[in-house]
């Protein structure tokens, strides 16, 4: 296979392997593009919930992204969880220095099994000064209503969250709607020009640990690329659909989805 391009993940890990930057190096990697790393934190957790987070200092996340940035330039980065204000700071800086335009942020919160992974100090930094320094960002329904302060119950009310986000400095918005209670879900694409509705069937299944890590590096690297945000939204948020389809099953909670089911082997490895 030909790697297509190069992306910087910046993120926490997960010892289960569903989510984070494990999620991360796997949707990258099975989508034709080349995974590095900058770990923000070190998580013990399982499909059912978050035993424990270790965070690394600032100043090693920031060695990770420029030392790896200077010899391996990326076409895209994106942007998971980073757990404090200091980290935050630090990444904004480093991003910064290195230049890359296609930024993808994935505000990381809450655990799926409801664990808050970031405070209100940190909340208040990521609203005033990294939001602005992005492309997209991709918060799902919990985590609009932390960022805009309002409870979110329809399609329109996403609609309204993502013009919020948009007043606070954000330039394009992706408001995941996978928490709705609907057979349909909607995601809602928004920037000051225009408003993008995917809308595509509800699987149910419980088996979506780590979906939005894994949608954030999908368009992360399809735009990487060099296709279009739009286009990279639609195409990541279909891998991300044919994986939760092909999710393997495992564990007793919040299971991992298959983040392999874009790879199609050849008859003569099997």
């Amino acid at each position: 296979m030909r790697i297509n391009s190069k992306v910087l993940i910046i993120a926490g890990s997960d010892s289960s392997g569903g989510a984070g930057i494990q999620a991360d190096i796997k949707t990258v990697s099975s989508l034709g593009s080349y995974a590095m790393t900058a770990v923000t934190a070190v998580t013990s957790q399982n499909t059912t919930g978050v035993l424990s987070i270790f965070s690394v200092s600032p100043s090693e996340i920031s060695k990770q992204i420029e030392f790896t940035s200077k010899d391996i330039r990326p076409d895209a980065i994106k942007i998971g969880m980073l757990g404090n204000a200091k980290i935050i700071n630090a990444v904004i800086k480093s991003v910064s220095k290195i230049n890359v335009n296609k930024i993808i942020l994935d505000p990381v919160m809450v655990a799926k099994g409801g664990a808050r992974l970031i405070d209100n100090n940190s909340i208040k930094i990521l609203k005033e000064k990294l939001l602005k320094k992005v492309s997209l960002i991709t918060p799902n329904i919990p985590e609009a209503e932390i960022l805009v302060n309002q409870k979110i119950i329809s399609k329109d009310d996403m609609i309204i969250a993502g013009k919020k986000l948009l007043t606070l400095g954000a330039k394009n918005v992706l408001i995941k709607g996978g928490h709705l209670k609907s057979k349909i879900t909607y995601d809602v694409l928004v920037n000051k020009n225009s408003i993008f509705e995917f809308k595509n069937k509800k699987i149910n299944t419980k088996h979506t640990h780590g979906t939005g890590c894994t949608l954030s590096s999908a368009i992360a690297t399809y735009y990487s690329c060099g296709k279009s945000l739009k286009k990279s939204c639609e195409s990541g948020i279909k891998y991300v659909n044919q994986a939760i389809t092909y999710a393997p099953k495992y564990g007793k909670g919040y299971g991992p989805i298959n983040h392999l089911n874009s790879i199609n082997i050849k008859k003569i490895f099997r």
